[in-house]
């Protein structure tokens, strides 16, 4: 699902922005409350959001976007409220999602692209 241009390519990645939202909150959620079987679950489905927005848009624009949402949605999460609350508890889980996360966008913003499709050899001057 390769798309070139218009509005369905920015509904992409408004899309993917929310998509990573999504999966940001869902994986401070579930690492914390099924570790660390949940803390793995988690940072797959991170991976899983980030290459899916560079494959299904073909550019790194897609993947930015998934990033970006997650991050904000994590940050948001981890800051906590006044009375004290926050999603995050103290210990190694919390940090592991929050420092793996990065680290996977950061892996996933630099492996390279598999290349296309090759040209046939034929005969020169065709």
């Amino acid at each position: 699902m390769l798309l070139r241009s218009g509005p369905g390519r920015v509904a992409a990645y408004i899309g993917l922005l929310v998509l990573g939202a999504a999966v940001g909150t869902a994986g401070s959620l579930v690492q914390g409350g099924l570790f660390p079987g949940g803390l793995l679950l988690a940072l797959v489905a991170t991976a899983a959001v980030f290459l899916g927005g560079r494959h299904a848009t073909g550019s790194q624009l897609g993947l930015g976007s998934a990033v970006v949402g997650w991050v904000v949605s994590v940050i948001l999460l981890s800051m906590g409220r006044p009375e004290g609350d926050g999603v995050f508890a103290a210990g190694i889980g919390p940090l592991v999602y929050l420092l793996g996360g990065m680290v996977i966008a950061v892996i996933c913003a630099t492996v390279s692209r598999p290349a296309g499709p090759a040209a046939r050899p034929g005969p020169k001057g065709r």
